[in-house]
């Protein structure tokens, strides 16, 4: 069976066929997104980037939150993205525009996990973890595939980024702003062009600042996940998002069992197949 999904970021959205069961992709498109402009620009957007594939067998759609995934609903406010989308009828309205009755909306961190059990670096691990790293911390905790989100043995809704670390919210210690912040405030410059990316070159080129915020951000991380995965039972942890592309500069910090991706991009496409093939 092939399923059409569409992967959508704050400023791109990808439209793909993932075959079930072989879990080959083919990227159709990979289009801009204005994601901070009116509401129907957006939808008409990612109308036109889901039009590029076969929709016989209904679309899957993997985006971030805060957005309520049953009924199709964006909760987008004060993020720089999607603002306009804030109350907005996104299912119903992408139904419409296609005249497709079967969309199924799965949010990106899970998606991203759920690809990496099915066919990545966590693969039919019985227990484990899927972070992303990015904008934000994104997390999904995978029981047999299964994402869980309520329990004890979970953060509040399964996601890592409502916690703290030594008195502050998560985000502020690892995220794509938290390292920038660190970083200036380290060398004492302001470089509004450069990204984690950049930092994450400078620290393989033997930059010691670059290296020590990078190894700072990610010991947090390193220190706050334990304790989940002890409750949850883990045996592995893949990290994936834009910031773990340093990961190799990082590895040190981790005493627990952990890989980082090969594609983020690919894994999510996957794991929002995976879940449509699994929900009909």
């Amino acid at each position: 069976m092939d399923v059409a999904v569409l992967e959508i970021g704050g400023s791109h959205v990808t439209a793909a066929v993932v075959s079930s069961g072989s879990w080959a992709v083919d990227v159709v498109e990979r289009a801009d997104l204005e994601s901070r402009k009116a509401a129907e620009v957006v939808l008409d957007q990612l109308a036109a980037a889901a039009r590029k594939l076969p929709l016989a067998n209904g679309l899957a759609v993997a985006l971030p939150g805060p957005f309520d995934f049953a009924t199709g609903v964006a909760w987008y406010r004060g993020q720089g993205k999607f603002d306009h989308l804030y109350g907005y009828k996104v299912g119903e309205r992408l139904r419409g525009l296609l005249d497709l009755d079967q969309i199924l909306f799965m949010n990106d961190a899970e998606a991203f996990a759920v690809g990496e059990w099915t066919a990545g670096a966590v693969r039919e691990v019985d227990r484990c973890v899927g972070v992303t790293i990015g904008t934000g911390i994104g997390t999904a905790f995978l029981a047999d595939g299964r994402v869980v989100r309520a329990g004890e043995t979970v953060p509040p809704g399964g996601e890592l980024y409502k916690t703290s670390y030594d008195g502050k919210p998560l985000e502020d210690w690892i995220s794509a702003r938290a390292i920038l912040r660190a970083y200036f405030a380290r060398t004492g410059t302001e470089e509004p062009e450069i990204g984690v990316k950049e930092i994450a070159d400078r620290a393989r080129e033997g930059t010691g600042d670059a290296r020590e915020v990078l190894v700072e951000a990610f010991g947090v991380l390193a220190a706050a996940l334990p304790p989940w995965l002890e409750r949850f039972g883990v045996t592995k942890v893949v990290l994936g998002g834009s910031i773990s592309g340093a990961f190799d500069i990082v590895r040190e910090v981790f005493d627990f069992d952990v890989a980082a991706t090969e594609d983020t991009e690919h894994s999510a496409l996957i794991g929002a197949a995976a879940h449509y093939v699994r929900s009909r």
